[in-house]
């Protein structure tokens, strides 16, 4: 399943599939404060690249909720992993904040180092609760405003694992891109 809008002069796709397996530039890893390998995308993630994803993950200090840190992809076809730690949902006024922060923080890492595509998990949806919908909204309308004030990331993707999921997100791209 894949679904693509024009934004500026980018692209943002949703797709179904592995966000392991994804040739863009960067993928982003749903990551753990400590950036250690663990559950769900993160797992996956640090399984494919390899044990030198985490020994680079180990010398960047962690990273703090809603913060964005880039590693080389190891093993992976993406040359570079974005890792970035979503908030757990608590259903507070800080949760959509944190989360969009995740997003942009995330974009402008890309943007800086030069990438022009990259792969988005539906952060914070997993084992950190966060509604699958409103992740959607939350995360979609962080990526359009970005992709319309910046041209350098040309392919903004979100891989969905479930066609629940996708068919989720792309109810709302519909309502913010239409």
């Amino acid at each position: 399943m894949k679904v693509a809008k024009r934004v500026g002069e980018s692209t943002l796709e949703l797709v179904t599939g592995d966000i392991t397996k994804q040739e863009t530039g960067a993928i982003v890893n749903a990551a753990n404060k400590r950036l250690a390998p663990g559950g769900g995308v993160a797992g996956a993630i640090h399984q494919a690249a390899g044990p030198g994803l985490w020994e680079e993950c180990r010398g960047l200090g962690g990273c703090e909720t809603g913060e964005a840190k880039i590693t080389s992809g190891h093993n992976l076809a993406a040359k570079h992993v974005i890792h970035t730690v979503g908030p757990v949902y608590q259903g507070s006024p800080d949760d959509p904040v944190l989360l969009g922060d995740c997003y942009r923080n995330s974009l402008e890492l890309a943007r800086d180092n030069g990438i022009k595509s990259i792969s988005f998990p539906a952060i914070s949806a997993g084992i950190f609760g966060y509604p699958m919908a409103e992740a959607a909204r939350v995360s979609l309308k962080v990526v359009r405003d970005f992709l319309l004030k910046n041209s350098s990331v040309k392919l903004v993707r979100f891989v969905l694992f479930k066609p629940a999921d996708f068919m989720i997100y792309r109810q709302a791209l519909e309502q913010i891109v239409p």
